[in-house]
């Protein structure tokens, strides 16, 4: 075994490619969608190195043209996740054995290879699967993937060098990190590739073994970061992909003893019943399980009276309409004080006005289809429902169609209340809800937006007023775990913005921070004796 104190690379991140027009990336990128659209592909599952095909195939078709039809997914059932625990725990031994710079490695020659030979095709995937444009696959499955892996790695070196800071004469204090005893399943959802690479690999980076389940509508990407992964060098049963039904995966992980932990990135609801299921289960486990989760967000942006008007604008048509707003920290709702709101609502009209909505193959369209014909449906009974209430106004967008995409028009809606059922309930789509507050009103306003929402993920002041800046970050310092001054209220970056909200929106572990992998491990304290008392008797137990 190599003898060492190992430093690990320093992390940058990942430089965003522009994409512009002539461009060799842009080029690139074509050729990748391309050859992507040029042939159905056949996705196995991937248990203990094995690929798996069960022959039950399912469609990959992208959500903005779901007609067409990019490969087939076979898909699994309770069988198939009892492989995956048993080929998991089978790989535990030597995985956990293997020393920390082996797997760091692996991990560093992952984030290359998406960086440099798998770029495009992840993009590609992305786009297609996800129906991202190409900026926003960019900055998701190129960059923060990337940056999730090689940052993780420095956060693990340095969780490693962390031991006792005194050691008295005579005696050794020193710590341990292990893996988890057991396996660790990931449940990741459809609206970040990088999501759904960093779940499974930060647990497996701290010598985890991983059982991994992607969202059916994020199975074209996930099966590319299963070949980088292999191309990297993860061992078999390192990480293992199944394409199951939830609650069947669910059945048979929950009661398992060796359950350790769960990476969980999705809806609230379902968070709250794991965790009650595991709850239900506890008396079952070797260990008490790890229960880490990112959910659900009612995001707001609140401006306030001496905010600049464009740079509100931008902030509000960004945060709330990049990728058809299906981001955990997209702005739904915000509040805009009634001296600026005839020339804000001009502005964000102009702006939204202005986009254009399509396929992801043209370059020039902003807008992209929301993710499947459920969440359109959703979307559109909102829509349908304020186009005739009184208490709300739609003044851009408002309608949708799903006969070739499914298309969502960027709507926009006033309400005449800030309790108005989109002001409060998650609708995770391109659908944005602003409330005019009186601009007296301010501090109340503070009290509305703290009190709204059961979520607390991500909210955003713009403002050029200190006091109001400050003033709003401290009122509402317990409702967002991402807090943005004079910017959209997402776009988190690792390694700067850690991710995670309380609240409704999870445990706040901070994806892209030291915080998330210590989650991942069980410390052991050392202590060692060199010269140990040989008589039990202590000095004040001397007769005078």
């Amino acid at each position: 075994m190599l003898k060492g104190f190992f430093k690990v690379p320093e992390p940058v991140n990942e430089p965003v490619l522009s994409y512009g027009a002539g461009s060799r990336e842009r080029e690139l990128l074509r050729g990748a969608l391309e050859s992507a659209l040029s042939a159905e592909i056949d996705i196995p599952m991937y248990i203990g190195g094995e690929e798996v095909r069960t022959g039950r195939k399912f469609a990959v078709r992208p959500p903005h043209r779901h007609g067409d039809v990019l490969g087939y997914y076979h898909y699994g059932d309770k069988s198939h996740v009892e492989a995956a625990i048993a080929a998991a725990l089978s790989a535990k031994a030597a995985w956990e054995d293997l020393a920390w710079e082996q797997r760091a490695a692996i991990f560093l020659r992952a984030a290359d290879l998406i960086a440099g030979p798998y770029r495009y095709k992840l993009n590609a995937a992305t786009m297609l699967g996800q129906s991202k444009n190409a900026y926003q696959a960019e900055i998701d499955s190129a960059c923060e993937i990337v940056d999730f892996l090689r940052f993780n790695v420095k956060y693990m070196a340095e969780i490693y060098s962390q031991q006792p800071p005194v050691s008295p004469r005579g005696n050794w204090n020193r710590v341990e990190q292990r893996p988890l005893e057991g396996f660790v399943f990931a449940l990741t959802p459809f609206n970040f590739t990088a999501i759904a690479g960093n779940l499974p690999t930060s647990a497996a980076m701290m010598g985890n073994v991983v059982v991994w389940k992607p969202a059916n509508t994020q199975v074209y990407s996930a099966h590319v970061l299963m070949e980088v992964f292999r191309e990297a060098g993860v061992p078999a049963g390192v990480i293992n992909l199944v394409f199951v039904d939830g609650p069947e995966a669910g059945d048979v992980i929950f009661k398992h003893p060796d359950f350790a932990g769960i990476h969980f990135t999705g809806s609230t609801a379902v968070f709250q019943n794991i965790w009650k299921t595991i709850g239900e289960n506890i008396h079952r486990y070797r260990s008490y399980p790890r229960i880490v989760g990112e959910t659900g967000g009612k995001d707001f942006i609140l401006v306030h009276a001496s905010a600049d008007v464009k740079a509100a604008s931008t902030a509000i048509v960004r945060g709330a309409f990049e990728y058809q707003g299906q981001k955990c920290s997209a702005a739904s709702r915000v509040y805009i004080p009634s001296s600026l709101w005839p020339a804000l609502k001009a502005q964000i009209i102009k702006d939204v006005s202005s986009f254009k909505v399509g396929p992801v193959e043209d370059f020039g369209n902003f807008i992209n289809a929301v993710i499947d014909e459920k969440s359109f449906d959703k979307l559109a009974k909102y829509i349908d429902a304020a186009q005739s209430d009184p208490d709300a106004e739609i003044i851009v967008g408002g309608t949708y169609d799903k006969s070739e995409g499914y298309y969502i028009q960027p709507t926009v809606i006033v309400a005449q209340r800030p309790d108005y059922v989109t002001m409060c309930e998650e609708l995770f789509g391109p659908v944005l809800t602003v409330y005019v507050y009186e601009d007296e009103k301010w501090k109340e306003t503070l009290d509305v937006i703290d009190s709204t929402s059961i979520y607390a993920l991500t909210g955003a002041v713009i403002a050029r007023d200190r006091y109001a800046i400050g003033e709003a970050t401290q009122a509402l310092r317990h409702a967002a775990g991402n807090f943005y001054i004079n910017d959209k209220c997402t776009g988190a970056v690792v390694g700067q913005q850690p991710f995670g909200g309380a609240r409704g929106s999870g445990t706040n572990d901070k994806a892209g921070s030291m915080i998330n992998l210590l989650r991942w491990v069980s410390p052991r304290t050392i202590k060692e004796t060199f010269d140990p008392p040989t008589d039990y008797k202590y000095p004040f137990l001397e007769q005078e």
